[in-house]
């Protein structure tokens, strides 16, 4: 039997379930697991398990399951949620997103290793081996749910307010990868009036993060129907990195596929697409970052790939929780309030072409030339 596993988040690769599952899972065929998400990919890292996880594709859970539909003879979706509700909110989500639940088996394992864990066939199909692997995993299996509609949105014409689930108070809300406000209720809803968010009942709204959301000066239109709506941390803190003096197992496609630089060294810039790390740094030699979160989250995951960055910050952090990893080699430089989203901006177009990567003599050179062309909205570096 050909197994196609989606791993979701980074919680269940923590938790250590996931490589317990899949162990479980050799029993009974071939295995090909995908991890869906940028910080899981982090956690793949940290837990070894990069030879038996793929986190070099970035697609949406849904479009792994279409993908393994076409291949595999069972589909399972692995996911760890705050809760076993949210969890299957989530999976809602997910599922009313592919084209038919019923092409081939399709089994949810919600919160593995928890009391209130779940076993979920998603058609009729998946019942028999749903309840196998509820056993093995002495979890309680479920009926065939009914796909209820997950995402609630009142529709008024060129005014849409989309309800969001499931937020706790205190919580970060994302959109499309985008912290937009912080949650102050459980009851949260999202207004826009023409594509263009305009309040956020029950939250602290983060204006900077609707400017990133509806990019700038560009003024791009989100649609709150179908755009992508996250609450709560990133990763939670029950996990350790690797010791610094132990080398990670992955070896970034640079070192294998990419042609080599005689010239200089490659470097790609991430400019507010921290979600996009691995895929922007394929065949770079360093990376430059633009905003503190971007910063922050892909410095971490380029820790771990044994990249130095370069990055452009102005204090406007949003603090999230999982720890924060810098590879040496490094330098973050800290420029005006409200600033690294222009001196960034220039960056990308002056030094990069516009571009996603460009070749340099050196590091050296390209923070040289940084430091040369804004200096005067530089107010300190850091060299790690």
């Amino acid at each position: 039997m050909e197994i196609g596993v989606v791993v979701h988040g980074p919680d269940v690769i923590d938790s250590h379930m996931a490589k317990d599952i899949l162990e479980i899972l050799e029993g009974y065929g071939n295995i090909t697991a995908i991890m869906a998400g940028t910080i899981g990919k982090t956690a793949v890292l940290d837990a070894h398990l990069e030879n038996i996880i793929d986190i070099k594709k970035s697609l949406k859970p849904s479009l792994c399951i279409e993908e393994f539909f076409r291949t595999k003879d069972v589909v399972i979706l692995l996911n760890h949620g705050k809760t076993t509700e949210n969890g299957m909110l989530f999976a809602n989500i997910v599922i009313s997103r592919i084209v038919s639940r019923t092409v081939k088996p399709l089994i949810l394992i919600e919160r593995p290793g928890m009391p209130d864990g779940k076993v979920v066939p998603w058609n009729s199909d998946s019942v028999e081996f749903a309840q196998v692997l509820a056993d093995r995993l002495e979890l309680e299996m479920t009926g065939i749910p009914e796909l209820v509609t997950p995402i609630s949105v009142e529709d008024h014409g060129h005014r849409i307010i989309r309800n969001v689930y499931g937020v706790h108070p205190g919580e970060k809300i994302m959109i499309n990868g985008i912290i937009v406000g912080f949650a102050l209720s459980g009851d949260i809803q999202i207004i826009s009036e023409n594509g263009f968010i305009t309040d956020i009942k029950g939250a602290r709204v983060k204006e900077h993060g609707l400017e990133k959301l509806h990019s700038y000066g560009k003024r791009i239109p989100v649609d709150l129907r179908t755009c992508w709506v996250k609450s709560g941390p990133l990763r939670g803190n029950s996990f350790s990195v690797r010791d610094k003096q132990n080398k990670y197992k992955y070896i970034n496609n640079l070192e294998n596929n990419a042609p080599e630089n005689k010239d200089g060294i490659r470097v790609a810039i991430i400019d507010h697409e921290a979600e996009k790390t691995f895929e922007l740094v394929e065949g770079a030699d360093a990376a430059v970052t633009i905003g503190d979160d971007t910063t922050d989250i892909a410095g971490d995951i380029l820790y771990r790939l044994r990249i130095p960055v370069i990055g452009i910050t102005d204090g406007d952090l949003d603090g999230f929780s999982h720890m924060k990893h810098i590879y040496p080699g490094s330098t973050i430089i800290r420029v005006r309030p409200g600033t690294d989203d222009i001196v960034g901006k220039e960056i990308h177009q002056q030094i990069f072409n516009g571009e996603n990567s460009a070749i340099f003599d050196s590091l050296e050179t390209l923070r040289n030339k940084i430091f040369d062309m804004w200096n005067k909205n530089i107010l300190y570096s850091t060299d790690y």
